[in-house]
């Protein structure tokens, strides 16, 4: 199956739901040009798999994308076995791995409303290598493994 985006999100707030949008701008040592948790850091953007997100399934179907913050949503690719230093291309940009997973931050509304979250176990984060626009349908290529 081919790897591919399914959705963009940003936010203006850190600690709330991403809205989709139709592209985001990856720049170097920033990451997702105007979102919330953009800076010079070592998770500059988030991904997350839309399988993850069926794992979540509740009694009400599918949560809403951009739940747990992530800036990519994916489809296709096992994203936490990717090993940290792995370069992937998305749409015109090229990332680098630079972290799987991350702590859950107490108080977490995912957590209460379903049970328990996948963010800290299958999410993904990246440095941005080469700048440009991501869009949905976009597709996804690993470059190189770690």
């Amino acid at each position: 199956m081919n790897s591919s985006v399914i959705s963009v999100n940003t936010s203006i707030t850190k600690g709330v739901v991403k809205d989709p949008m139709l592209e985001i701008k990856c720049v170097k040592d920033v990451g997702v040009l105007g979102d919330a948790h953009s800076g010079n850091w070592h998770r500059q953007v988030s991904l997350l798999a839309i399988e993850s997100y069926k794992k979540m399934e509740t009694k009400n179907g599918l949560l809403p994308i951009g739940s747990f913050a992530e800036n990519i949503t994916t489809e296709g690719i096992e994203l936490y076995t990717l090993p940290v230093g792995t370069k992937i291309a998305i749409g015109e940009t090229l990332h680098e791995v630079t972290q799987i997973g991350k702590k859950c931050h107490t108080g977490c509304a995912i957590s209460h409303q379903v049970g328990h979250c996948v963010m800290p176990k299958e999410g993904i984060f990246t440095i941005v290598l080469e700048e440009g626009k991501v869009r949905s349908g976009d597709k996804i290529e690993v470059i190189s493994n770690g």
